[in-house]
């Protein structure tokens, strides 16, 4: 049974579970559950999702109760007018303390669509919160530094926080497609524990009927606090990509 956040006659958001599909997809044929067909069974009515995160990502999942409120907040997401998400990753090496990426992103193989650009326009506000060291020899380095970032994108591409964190040389830990695999995986084996370190945390939108600002937050998960032992005494110091 999925969490659920938020409920009222038009909306219903939840706490997607890392691994879970948001729909059916020809990419994940294998996959037997989705979260759109959970909801609906746990509801007992239609639901439709309005927008999605990777299979990986864990948080706010917001969904329309009927076509014409998804599609208002289709508009909302796509234009990124009156919201704004916040995101918590665990990514490889000490970024900046805080910046802004703004860097154009080519539009995916497999989401290509007649008459639109083939190259976006996408900026992400970042912030570090902590800095973690891992007693793991990675490369050169006798340890593995890692950060906890709080991440925003102001503009709404897919994979976007993935491929920017990629950009910036500090990928988020576990992502098997823009990340490193040999670190994802010692960093998994060390931890006893694999996933995509990447949580929608909060989302803060209008309400597509009533106007009035909502808030949803879902916690991260009990797995997160894996890292606090690892985290140094501040979030200051010198960077290093290690």
């Amino acid at each position: 049974m999925l969490e659920i956040l938020y409920h009222d006659d038009y909306l219903v958001a939840v706490n997607k579970p890392p691994g879970l599909l948001v729909h059916r997809t020809g990419l994940d044929a294998g996959e037997t559950q989705f979260a759109l067909q959970l909801l609906r069974d746990q509801l007992g009515r239609p639901v439709w999702p309005a927008h999605r995160l990777d299979k990986g990502t864990s948080g706010v999942l917001l969904f329309a109760l009927d076509a014409a409120i998804a599609r208002l907040l289709g508009q909302q997401f796509e234009t990124g007018a009156a919201m704004q998400k916040t995101y918590r990753a665990v990514v490889r090496g000490w970024p900046a303390t805080e910046g802004l990426i703004d860097h154009p992103l080519k539009r995916m193989r497999d989401d290509a669509r007649a008459g639109r650009e083939e190259v976006q326009a996408a900026q992400t506000h970042y912030r570090t919160l902590a800095h973690y060291e891992l007693p793991l020899p990675h490369g050169a380095f006798a340890t593995t530094r890692c950060a906890l970032m709080e991440l925003q994108p102001l503009t709404g591409r897919r994979h976007q926080l993935r491929r920017h964190m990629k950009h910036m040389a500090h990928p988020i830990i576990g992502d098997a497609t823009h990340g490193k695999g040999p670190l994802n995986r010692a960093v998994a084996e060390f931890l006893g524990l694999q996933r995509l370190w990447l949580h929608a945390l909060q989302l803060e939108l209008k309400h597509p009927v009533s106007g009035v600002p909502l808030c949803m937050e879902a916690p991260t998960g009990p797995e997160w606090a894996i890292w606090d032992r690892f985290q140094m005494a501040s979030a200051s110091g010198t960077p290093r990509t290690g």
